[in-house]
């Protein structure tokens, strides 16, 4: 259970430092007022998405699912009774409906057809912020 437990965490890790990252590419695609500039920032945030954020969200997901498995083993009213891991489940789907909404961003930024402003991104850009902090807070002290 330690190295599931392990493997999770660390892919968990690898995805946030991703949703942190993208919309901090975004902020400065934005600002960027050359043609190669906007290329690169394309590049960069292609790779970031596909190369680390869907893999460490995918890890992220089956490690957990594991996880969830391990303790419904031991206590088979683990699933139903544990409220703090309903609330960050909740919150884990809002931040895959967040990655998805960056990939959208990703396939506009490519397309150049992007309509928001840096101001908009900068603000974007701490959502996941506040997810992580309530994801830890309901993991580690199980509130209810």
């Amino acid at each position: 259970m330690l190295w599931v437990k392990a493997f999770h965490i660390i892919s968990m890790v690898c995805w946030f430092a991703a949703l942190f990252y993208l919309p901090r590419l975004f902020v400065y695609h934005v600002d960027a007022t050359d043609a190669l500039s906007k290329d690169r920032f394309c590049i960069m945030e292609r790779r970031l998405y596909r190369g680390i954020a869907i893999p460490s969200m995918v890890a992220t997901i089956v490690f957990g699912l594991w996880l969830i498995h391990i303790g419904a083993s031991y206590n088979p009213d683990y699933f139903k009774t544990a409220g703090w891991l309903h609330a960050k489940l909740a919150l884990v789907v809002l931040l895959i409906g967040y990655h998805h909404i960056c990939g959208a961003y990703v396939k506009k930024f490519a397309k150049g057809t992007i309509t928001k402003s840096g101001r908009f991104f900068r603000v974007f850009n701490e959502l996941p912020v506040l997810a992580l902090i309530a994801i830890v807070i309901l993991a580690v002290v199980k509130p209810f």
